[in-house]
């Protein structure tokens, strides 16, 4: 297909993922109001999935996503979609940052979903957060976290901050470690379309995934685990030690 060609057909479904957030934030300012929370979850699921599909991009899930809280997922990130293909497959609260909650469309679609925000320069904020996740744990929540506090390319997985397990070890909570991987779907290597580093820009990582060969996300789920006496530190290094051999047994898979 001509350069030309491509461009204007990246163009029209750059145009199809627009209008899809546009969507996603009528629902929930209108919508959202009169929904219980399961069918918000529902909803969520659907618009995570459509998402995807827009994106050109494969979903594969191993092991066994959660049914139920209370629940903390840690996972490695990788990119702003990290969230989408982990609410296309279990519903859960996430932990972001704060300038997510200040990005036009997808900030509202990430409050809507009782996404909690974090400063993550402020050690008050952080105590802040732990205390509201432990509150979320009480209640049964599944929440997720990134807990490398920053995305990466995705080719290791960077040291973990321990600060937001405290949460779990307050709670008694089991904690299940989580591994993501973008691959191409043709050669199976790994890719680094999806991946939101250095000046990166929401608009120039959609428009570079359009452009890109069809992509797969893999979402790898461990075993849950609970502290058995570990303080938070020790627990962060061996989840990061789970969440690496997860992601490395999809590389040789």
């Amino acid at each position: 297909m001509k350069p030309i060609a491509l461009r204007a057909r990246a163009s029209w479904k750059m145009a199809g993922v627009l209008w899809h957030l546009v969507r996603g934030w009528w629902t929930v300012v209108l919508v959202f109001p009169g929904l219980t929370t399961s069918q918000k979850a529902e909803r969520i699921r659907a618009w995570a999935l459509a998402l995807l599909e827009l994106l050109a991009i494969n979903l594969v899930v191993t092991g066994r996503p959660p049914t139920q809280g209370p629940l903390l997922l840690v996972c490695n990130h990788i990119s702003w979609l990290d969230i989408y293909v982990i609410y296309a497959t279990c519903h859960c609260r996430f932990v972001a940052k704060a300038d997510v909650g200040r990005w036009p469309l997808i900030g509202t679609l990430a409050t809507a979903a009782g996404t909690l925000f974090i400063e993550r320069e402020s050690r008050r904020d952080a105590s802040r957060v732990v205390h509201r996740m432990a509150s979320c744990l009480h209640a049964g929540d599944v929440i997720a976290v990134f807990p490398e506090g920053t995305s990466s390319d995705g080719l290791h997985v960077l040291p973990f901050h321990s600060n937001l397990v405290q949460a779990a070890i307050a709670t008694n909570a089991p904690v299940q470690p989580v591994a993501l991987r973008f691959s191409e779907v043709v050669s199976d290597t790994h890719s680094l379309t999806p991946c939101y580093i250095n000046s990166d820009t929401l608009i120039g990582s959609i428009w570079r995934m359009l452009n890109a060969p069809p992509l797969c996300a893999t979402l790898m789920f461990g075993e849950q685990q609970s502290a058995q006496g570990r303080g938070r530190r020790v627990w962060s290094a061996d989840l990061r030690l789970a969440v690496e051999a997860l992601r490395a047994r999809a590389t040789d898979s």
